[in-house]
Protein backbone atom coordinates (compact mmCIF):
# COMPACT_ATOMS: atom_id res chain seq x y z
CA UNK A 1 0.00 0.00 0.00
CA UNK A 2 3.26 2.29 0.98
CA UNK A 3 4.52 1.91 -2.77
CA UNK A 4 1.01 2.55 -4.39
CA UNK A 5 0.72 5.64 -2.46
CA UNK A 6 4.21 6.98 -3.49
CA UNK A 7 3.33 6.17 -6.69
CA UNK A 8 0.22 8.01 -6.56
CA UNK A 9 2.09 11.06 -4.76
CA UNK A 10 5.37 11.05 -7.22
CA UNK A 11 2.92 10.71 -11.09
CA UNK A 12 -0.06 13.28 -11.58
CA UNK A 13 -1.86 11.03 -13.92
CA UNK A 14 -2.34 8.84 -10.74
CA UNK A 15 -3.71 11.50 -8.57
CA UNK A 16 -5.57 12.52 -11.52
CA UNK A 17 -7.27 8.68 -11.26
CA UNK A 18 -7.93 8.78 -7.63
CA UNK A 19 -9.79 11.97 -7.86
CA UNK A 20 -11.90 10.53 -10.75
CA UNK A 21 -12.32 7.96 -9.22
CA UNK A 22 -13.18 9.34 -5.84
CA UNK A 23 -16.35 11.21 -7.36
CA UNK A 24 -17.39 8.04 -8.94
CA UNK A 25 -17.57 6.28 -5.55
CA UNK A 26 -19.91 8.61 -3.88
CA UNK A 27 -22.71 8.99 -6.81
CA UNK A 28 -21.85 4.89 -7.18
CA UNK A 29 -22.34 4.39 -3.48
CA UNK A 30 -26.21 6.21 -3.84
CA UNK A 31 -26.51 3.58 -6.69
CA UNK A 32 -25.50 0.53 -4.70
CA UNK A 33 -28.33 1.42 -2.54
CA UNK A 34 -30.67 1.85 -4.91
CA UNK A 35 -28.97 -1.41 -6.67
CA UNK A 36 -30.55 -3.63 -3.61
CA UNK A 37 -33.44 -1.65 -3.03
CA UNK A 38 -34.83 -1.65 -6.29
CA UNK A 39 -35.18 -5.45 -7.05
CA UNK A 40 -36.99 -5.94 -3.69
CA UNK A 41 -38.88 -3.75 -4.29
CA UNK A 42 -40.11 -4.92 -7.13
CA UNK A 43 -40.68 -7.97 -6.41
CA UNK A 44 -42.47 -7.93 -2.90
CA UNK A 45 -44.79 -5.47 -4.63
CA UNK A 46 -45.36 -7.19 -7.66
CA UNK A 47 -45.39 -10.56 -6.22
CA UNK A 48 -43.26 -11.93 -9.43
CA UNK A 49 -39.45 -12.84 -9.89
CA UNK A 50 -40.21 -12.83 -13.96
CA UNK A 51 -41.80 -9.35 -13.62
CA UNK A 52 -39.35 -8.12 -11.23
CA UNK A 53 -36.56 -9.71 -14.03
CA UNK A 54 -38.82 -8.21 -17.28
CA UNK A 55 -38.70 -4.49 -15.35
CA UNK A 56 -35.23 -4.24 -14.64
CA UNK A 57 -34.34 -5.45 -18.17
CA UNK A 58 -36.71 -2.15 -19.71
CA UNK A 59 -33.73 -0.72 -17.69
CA UNK A 60 -30.90 -1.85 -20.30
CA UNK A 61 -33.51 -1.78 -23.17
CA UNK A 62 -33.61 2.08 -22.72
CA UNK A 63 -29.67 2.16 -22.35
CA UNK A 64 -29.15 -0.22 -25.48
CA UNK A 65 -31.52 2.62 -26.88
CA UNK A 66 -29.19 5.28 -25.73
CA UNK A 67 -25.84 3.42 -26.91
CA UNK A 68 -27.30 4.16 -30.25
CA UNK A 69 -27.60 7.59 -30.25
CA UNK A 70 -25.23 8.66 -27.41
CA UNK A 71 -22.46 8.74 -29.84
CA UNK A 72 -23.54 11.24 -32.08
CA UNK A 73 -25.59 13.09 -29.01
CA UNK A 74 -22.04 14.03 -27.02
CA UNK A 75 -20.49 16.64 -29.34
CA UNK A 76 -18.79 19.21 -27.04
CA UNK A 77 -19.64 17.45 -24.15
CA UNK A 78 -17.25 16.86 -21.12
CA UNK A 79 -15.86 14.04 -18.51
CA UNK A 80 -16.79 16.86 -16.09
CA UNK A 81 -20.54 17.88 -17.65
CA UNK A 82 -21.15 13.64 -18.28
CA UNK A 83 -20.62 13.14 -13.58
CA UNK A 84 -22.53 16.26 -13.24
CA UNK A 85 -25.96 14.47 -15.17
CA UNK A 86 -25.36 11.30 -13.92
CA UNK A 87 -26.05 12.63 -10.52
CA UNK A 88 -29.19 14.69 -11.43
CA UNK A 89 -30.16 11.45 -13.51
CA UNK A 90 -29.48 8.84 -10.43
CA UNK A 91 -31.13 11.32 -8.12
CA UNK A 92 -34.45 11.55 -10.09
CA UNK A 93 -34.25 7.84 -10.54
CA UNK A 94 -34.37 7.23 -6.93
CA UNK A 95 -37.75 9.74 -6.27
CA UNK A 96 -39.28 8.04 -9.12
CA UNK A 97 -38.71 4.69 -7.42
CA UNK A 98 -39.81 5.92 -4.03
CA UNK A 99 -43.22 7.42 -5.79
CA UNK A 100 -44.17 3.77 -7.54
CA UNK A 101 -43.26 2.99 -3.29
CA UNK A 102 -46.01 4.35 -2.21
CA UNK A 103 -48.35 4.06 -5.94
CA UNK A 104 -47.57 0.99 -7.64
CA UNK A 105 -48.19 1.01 -11.23
CA UNK A 106 -45.64 -0.50 -13.14
CA UNK A 107 -45.39 2.59 -15.92
CA UNK A 108 -43.68 4.23 -12.59
CA UNK A 109 -41.13 1.32 -12.49
CA UNK A 110 -40.61 1.69 -16.43
CA UNK A 111 -40.60 5.40 -16.31
CA UNK A 112 -37.69 5.13 -13.61
CA UNK A 113 -35.94 2.09 -15.53
CA UNK A 114 -35.58 4.43 -18.21
CA UNK A 115 -33.83 7.12 -15.76
CA UNK A 116 -31.70 4.56 -14.16
CA UNK A 117 -31.02 3.40 -17.93
CA UNK A 118 -29.92 6.86 -19.51
CA UNK A 119 -27.70 7.21 -16.09
CA UNK A 120 -25.68 4.22 -16.93
CA UNK A 121 -25.07 5.31 -19.93
CA UNK A 122 -23.80 8.98 -18.94
CA UNK A 123 -21.15 7.19 -16.56
CA UNK A 124 -19.80 4.87 -19.05
CA UNK A 125 -19.45 7.19 -20.95
CA UNK A 126 -17.44 9.32 -18.77
CA UNK A 127 -15.51 6.12 -17.69
CA UNK A 128 -14.48 4.93 -20.85
CA UNK A 129 -13.60 8.98 -22.32
CA UNK A 130 -11.40 9.87 -19.28
CA UNK A 131 -9.16 6.95 -19.26
CA UNK A 132 -9.18 6.71 -23.36
CA UNK A 133 -8.43 10.21 -23.49
CA UNK A 134 -5.66 10.87 -20.37
CA UNK A 135 -4.04 7.94 -19.16
CA UNK A 136 -1.33 6.49 -21.49
CA UNK A 137 -1.54 2.59 -23.13
CA UNK A 138 0.75 0.95 -20.19
CA UNK A 139 -1.10 2.43 -17.40
CA UNK A 140 -4.80 1.79 -18.82
CA UNK A 141 -4.91 -1.84 -17.20
CA UNK A 142 -3.77 -0.42 -13.32
CA UNK A 143 -5.65 2.70 -14.02
CA UNK A 144 -9.39 0.39 -14.53
CA UNK A 145 -7.95 -1.75 -11.36
CA UNK A 146 -7.75 1.61 -9.31
CA UNK A 147 -11.40 2.76 -10.79
CA UNK A 148 -13.25 -0.52 -9.86
CA UNK A 149 -11.52 -0.74 -6.54
CA UNK A 150 -13.66 3.32 -5.95
CA UNK A 151 -16.83 1.48 -7.99
CA UNK A 152 -16.76 -1.96 -6.20
CA UNK A 153 -16.20 -0.40 -2.84
CA UNK A 154 -19.25 1.27 -3.38
CA UNK A 155 -21.26 -1.43 -4.61
CA UNK A 156 -19.59 -2.96 -1.91
CA UNK A 157 -21.14 -0.87 1.05
CA UNK A 158 -24.13 -0.50 -0.64
CA UNK A 159 -26.46 -3.28 -0.30
CA UNK A 160 -25.35 -3.23 3.17
CA UNK A 161 -26.45 0.34 3.70
CA UNK A 162 -29.54 -0.46 1.95
CA UNK A 163 -29.83 -4.06 3.93
CA UNK A 164 -30.46 -2.33 6.82
CA UNK A 165 -31.88 1.39 5.72
CA UNK A 166 -34.35 -1.12 4.57
CA UNK A 167 -35.14 -2.38 7.85
CA UNK A 168 -35.85 1.33 9.26
CA UNK A 169 -38.20 2.05 6.48
CA UNK A 170 -39.20 4.01 2.70
CA UNK A 171 -38.12 7.49 3.87
CA UNK A 172 -34.49 6.62 5.24
CA UNK A 173 -33.20 4.78 2.74
CA UNK A 174 -34.61 7.78 0.23
CA UNK A 175 -33.36 10.27 2.66
CA UNK A 176 -29.82 8.19 2.66
CA UNK A 177 -30.10 8.54 -1.18
CA UNK A 178 -30.32 12.40 -1.68
CA UNK A 179 -27.65 12.86 1.00
CA UNK A 180 -25.10 11.09 -0.69
CA UNK A 181 -25.84 12.89 -3.93
CA UNK A 182 -25.80 16.31 -2.13
CA UNK A 183 -21.80 15.33 -0.92
CA UNK A 184 -21.35 14.22 -4.59
CA UNK A 185 -22.72 17.63 -5.93
CA UNK A 186 -20.77 19.35 -3.45
CA UNK A 187 -17.47 17.25 -4.32
CA UNK A 188 -18.07 17.72 -8.19
CA UNK A 189 -18.44 22.10 -7.75
CA UNK A 190 -14.95 21.85 -5.64
CA UNK A 191 -12.85 19.78 -8.17
CA UNK A 192 -11.89 20.69 -11.06
CA UNK A 193 -9.35 17.71 -11.89
CA UNK A 194 -12.10 15.50 -13.60
CA UNK A 195 -12.50 17.92 -16.35
CA UNK A 196 -11.59 16.78 -20.14
CA UNK A 197 -11.81 18.14 -23.11
CA UNK A 198 -14.73 18.15 -25.26
CA UNK A 199 -15.33 15.08 -26.26
CA UNK A 200 -14.44 14.81 -30.43
CA UNK A 201 -17.11 14.44 -32.29
CA UNK A 202 -18.19 15.69 -36.02
CA UNK A 203 -21.35 14.35 -36.71
CA UNK A 204 -24.10 16.00 -38.05
CA UNK A 205 -26.98 14.03 -37.72
CA UNK A 206 -28.30 11.14 -35.78
CA UNK A 207 -27.94 7.78 -37.58
CA UNK A 208 -29.07 4.81 -35.99
CA UNK A 209 -28.81 2.42 -38.69
CA UNK A 210 -25.60 3.87 -39.66
CA UNK A 211 -24.24 3.19 -35.86
CA UNK A 212 -25.49 -0.53 -35.81
CA UNK A 213 -23.75 -1.27 -39.55
CA UNK A 214 -20.35 0.09 -37.20
CA UNK A 215 -20.88 -2.09 -34.57
CA UNK A 216 -21.76 -4.68 -36.81
CA UNK A 217 -18.44 -4.26 -38.72
CA UNK A 218 -16.65 -3.80 -35.46
CA UNK A 219 -18.39 -7.00 -33.91
CA UNK A 220 -16.86 -9.46 -36.58
CA UNK A 221 -12.99 -8.30 -35.45
CA UNK A 222 -13.95 -7.81 -31.61
CA UNK A 223 -16.46 -10.81 -31.07
CA UNK A 224 -14.40 -13.27 -28.37
CA UNK A 225 -14.12 -9.68 -25.99
CA UNK A 226 -18.03 -9.36 -26.97
CA UNK A 227 -18.95 -12.92 -25.94
CA UNK A 228 -16.70 -12.36 -22.65
CA UNK A 229 -18.17 -9.09 -21.87
CA UNK A 230 -22.14 -10.97 -22.78
CA UNK A 231 -21.35 -13.69 -20.14
CA UNK A 232 -19.81 -11.18 -17.60
CA UNK A 233 -22.89 -8.98 -18.00
CA UNK A 234 -24.63 -12.72 -17.35
CA UNK A 235 -22.93 -13.09 -13.86
CA UNK A 236 -23.04 -9.48 -12.97
CA UNK A 237 -27.24 -9.44 -14.02
CA UNK A 238 -27.84 -12.68 -11.79
CA UNK A 239 -25.88 -11.06 -9.07
CA UNK A 240 -27.68 -8.10 -8.92
CA UNK A 241 -31.02 -9.41 -9.87
CA UNK A 242 -31.51 -12.84 -8.03
CA UNK A 243 -28.83 -12.05 -5.75
CA UNK A 244 -29.98 -8.76 -4.09
CA UNK A 245 -33.26 -11.22 -3.32
CA UNK A 246 -31.44 -14.42 -2.08
CA UNK A 247 -29.08 -12.20 -0.22
CA UNK A 248 -32.56 -10.75 1.33
CA UNK A 249 -33.41 -14.60 2.17
CA UNK A 250 -29.86 -15.81 3.69
CA UNK A 251 -30.32 -12.80 5.94
CA UNK A 252 -33.51 -13.90 7.18
CA UNK A 253 -32.33 -17.19 8.01
CA UNK A 254 -28.84 -16.37 9.12
CA UNK A 255 -27.24 -12.75 9.74
CA UNK A 256 -23.79 -13.92 7.77
CA UNK A 257 -26.19 -14.78 4.77
CA UNK A 258 -26.86 -10.79 4.60
CA UNK A 259 -22.92 -10.61 3.39
CA UNK A 260 -23.79 -12.87 0.03
CA UNK A 261 -24.12 -9.43 -2.60
CA UNK A 262 -21.67 -8.16 -0.67
CA UNK A 263 -18.86 -10.43 -0.62
CA UNK A 264 -19.58 -10.38 -4.45
CA UNK A 265 -18.37 -6.83 -4.45
CA UNK A 266 -15.63 -7.89 -1.70
CA UNK A 267 -12.41 -9.04 -3.62
CA UNK A 268 -12.49 -6.11 -6.38
CA UNK A 269 -11.69 -3.42 -3.67
CA UNK A 270 -7.93 -5.57 -2.68
CA UNK A 271 -8.01 -7.12 -6.37
CA UNK A 272 -7.67 -3.69 -8.46
CA UNK A 273 -4.54 -2.90 -6.23
CA UNK A 274 -2.84 -6.16 -7.06
CA UNK A 275 -3.53 -5.47 -10.47
CA UNK A 276 -2.41 -1.68 -10.36
CA UNK A 277 1.16 -3.21 -9.23
CA UNK A 278 1.25 -5.62 -11.60
CA UNK A 279 0.97 -3.18 -14.58
CA UNK A 280 -0.04 -6.50 -16.74
CA UNK A 281 -0.55 -4.53 -20.55
CA UNK A 282 0.23 -8.40 -22.51
CA UNK A 283 -1.93 -10.92 -22.98
CA UNK A 284 -4.95 -9.37 -21.39
CA UNK A 285 -7.78 -10.83 -23.48
CA UNK A 286 -6.23 -14.57 -22.47
CA UNK A 287 -6.17 -13.63 -19.02
CA UNK A 288 -9.73 -12.29 -18.83
CA UNK A 289 -10.95 -15.52 -19.98
CA UNK A 290 -9.06 -18.12 -18.19
CA UNK A 291 -10.09 -16.57 -15.17
CA UNK A 292 -13.67 -16.23 -16.13
CA UNK A 293 -13.69 -20.01 -16.37
CA UNK A 294 -12.17 -19.84 -12.95
CA UNK A 295 -15.46 -18.11 -11.70
CA UNK A 296 -17.53 -19.88 -13.55
CA UNK A 297 -16.94 -23.15 -11.71
CA UNK A 298 -16.40 -21.69 -8.13
CA UNK A 299 -20.12 -20.30 -9.36
CA UNK A 300 -21.30 -23.91 -10.33
CA UNK A 301 -20.16 -25.07 -6.42
CA UNK A 302 -22.43 -23.17 -5.46
CA UNK A 303 -24.98 -25.94 -5.72
CA UNK A 304 -22.96 -27.99 -3.70
CA UNK A 305 -24.50 -27.01 -0.70
CA UNK A 306 -27.10 -24.01 0.80
CA UNK A 307 -24.89 -23.77 3.71
CA UNK A 308 -24.31 -20.02 4.23
CA UNK A 309 -20.67 -20.58 5.20
CA UNK A 310 -20.44 -22.49 2.07
CA UNK A 311 -21.99 -20.12 -0.52
CA UNK A 312 -20.36 -17.44 0.74
CA UNK A 313 -16.64 -19.07 0.41
CA UNK A 314 -17.54 -19.67 -3.12
CA UNK A 315 -18.67 -16.03 -4.13
CA UNK A 316 -15.85 -14.86 -2.78
CA UNK A 317 -13.48 -17.10 -4.47
CA UNK A 318 -15.64 -16.81 -7.94
CA UNK A 319 -15.53 -13.06 -7.23
CA UNK A 320 -11.78 -12.84 -6.81
CA UNK A 321 -11.46 -14.17 -10.26
CA UNK A 322 -13.87 -11.78 -11.72
CA UNK A 323 -12.04 -9.17 -9.88
CA UNK A 324 -9.34 -9.74 -12.07
CA UNK A 325 -11.54 -10.57 -15.11
CA UNK A 326 -13.25 -7.54 -15.95
CA UNK A 327 -10.48 -4.77 -15.33
CA UNK A 328 -8.44 -6.38 -17.85
CA UNK A 329 -11.73 -6.96 -20.55
CA UNK A 330 -12.01 -2.82 -19.59
CA UNK A 331 -8.44 -2.09 -20.76
CA UNK A 332 -8.54 -4.29 -23.87
CA UNK A 333 -11.38 -2.08 -25.01
CA UNK A 334 -9.72 0.77 -23.98
CA UNK A 335 -6.66 -0.29 -26.65
CA UNK A 336 -9.06 -0.33 -29.18
CA UNK A 337 -10.73 3.05 -28.31
CA UNK A 338 -7.49 4.02 -28.92
CA UNK A 339 -6.36 2.45 -31.74
CA UNK A 340 -9.80 3.92 -33.26
CA UNK A 341 -8.73 7.65 -32.99
CA UNK A 342 -12.04 9.92 -33.07
CA UNK A 343 -13.96 6.89 -34.27
CA UNK A 344 -13.29 5.41 -30.34
CA UNK A 345 -17.00 6.71 -29.39
CA UNK A 346 -18.34 3.28 -32.09
CA UNK A 347 -16.19 1.02 -29.45
CA UNK A 348 -17.70 2.69 -26.56
CA UNK A 349 -20.77 2.60 -27.34
CA UNK A 350 -20.80 -1.42 -28.61
CA UNK A 351 -19.19 -2.40 -25.27
CA UNK A 352 -21.34 -0.27 -23.22
CA UNK A 353 -24.31 -1.42 -25.69
CA UNK A 354 -23.55 -5.33 -24.79
CA UNK A 355 -23.67 -4.83 -21.52
CA UNK A 356 -27.33 -3.83 -21.89
CA UNK A 357 -27.84 -6.30 -23.58
CA UNK A 358 -26.67 -8.71 -21.14
CA UNK A 359 -28.82 -6.91 -18.74
CA UNK A 360 -32.14 -7.02 -21.18
CA UNK A 361 -31.47 -10.71 -21.85
CA UNK A 362 -30.55 -12.50 -18.31
CA UNK A 363 -32.71 -10.69 -15.28
CA UNK A 364 -35.79 -11.86 -17.65
CA UNK A 365 -34.05 -15.84 -18.09
CA UNK A 366 -33.00 -15.11 -14.63
CA UNK A 367 -36.23 -15.15 -13.37
CA UNK A 368 -37.72 -18.17 -15.57
CA UNK A 369 -34.81 -20.10 -13.96
CA UNK A 370 -35.53 -19.31 -10.53
CA UNK A 371 -39.35 -19.56 -10.87
CA UNK A 372 -38.08 -23.55 -11.67
CA UNK A 373 -34.88 -24.19 -9.82
CA UNK A 374 -34.68 -21.39 -6.97
CA UNK A 375 -32.42 -18.70 -6.43
CA UNK A 376 -29.47 -20.65 -5.46
CA UNK A 377 -29.29 -22.93 -8.72
CA UNK A 378 -29.91 -19.79 -10.45
CA UNK A 379 -25.99 -18.65 -10.22
CA UNK A 380 -25.15 -22.72 -10.65
CA UNK A 381 -26.50 -22.26 -14.24
CA UNK A 382 -24.95 -18.84 -15.29
CA UNK A 383 -21.77 -20.70 -14.12
CA UNK A 384 -22.02 -23.49 -16.34
CA UNK A 385 -22.47 -21.51 -19.45
CA UNK A 386 -19.59 -19.25 -17.84
CA UNK A 387 -17.33 -22.26 -18.11
CA UNK A 388 -19.07 -23.74 -21.19
CA UNK A 389 -18.09 -19.93 -22.95
CA UNK A 390 -14.43 -19.62 -21.44
CA UNK A 391 -13.59 -23.26 -22.80
CA UNK A 392 -14.32 -22.31 -26.58
CA UNK A 393 -13.04 -18.99 -26.46
CA UNK A 394 -9.37 -20.25 -25.37
CA UNK A 395 -8.94 -22.29 -28.30
CA UNK A 396 -9.91 -19.32 -30.54
CA UNK A 397 -8.65 -15.68 -29.17
CA UNK A 398 -6.29 -14.39 -31.24
CA UNK A 399 -2.76 -12.95 -29.74
CA UNK A 400 -4.20 -9.55 -31.61
CA UNK A 401 -7.23 -8.08 -32.81
CA UNK A 402 -7.17 -6.51 -35.97
CA UNK A 403 -9.60 -3.83 -36.65
CA UNK A 404 -10.60 -2.83 -39.99
CA UNK A 405 -8.87 0.43 -40.19
CA UNK A 406 -9.20 1.66 -43.68
CA UNK A 407 -13.11 1.15 -43.61
CA UNK A 408 -13.24 2.80 -40.07
CA UNK A 409 -11.34 5.94 -41.10
CA UNK A 410 -13.76 6.32 -44.16
CA UNK A 411 -16.59 6.53 -40.90
CA UNK A 412 -15.82 10.24 -40.70
CA UNK A 413 -19.07 12.09 -41.35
Amino acid sequence: MKHFYDLVRSDPVWSRVISFSFILFIIRFADGVISFWAPNLIQDTLKSSVIMGLIISFQSIVGFAADIVFPHLLKGQTVRRLIFLSIITIGVTALMLFGASYKPLVILFLISMTLWGIYYELINFANYEFVGSTIPLHMRSASWGIIDVFKNLAYFLGPMVGAWLLFQGKIPVIGFIILILVIALLVYFSHKSTHVGPIETDIKEVNPIQELKHWLTLTEHVWPAILMSLVLGFIDATFWTTGAVWTEKLASVNFWGGLFLPFYMLPPLFMGFILAKKGIYKGKKILADKFMLVAGIFLVGLAISGNVVWQLLMVFISSVALAVSYPLLDSVYSDLAFRMGKEKKHIIGLTSSIANLSYIIWPAVAGVITSYVGERMTFSVVGILAVISASILILVIPKKIKLPETEIHSWTD
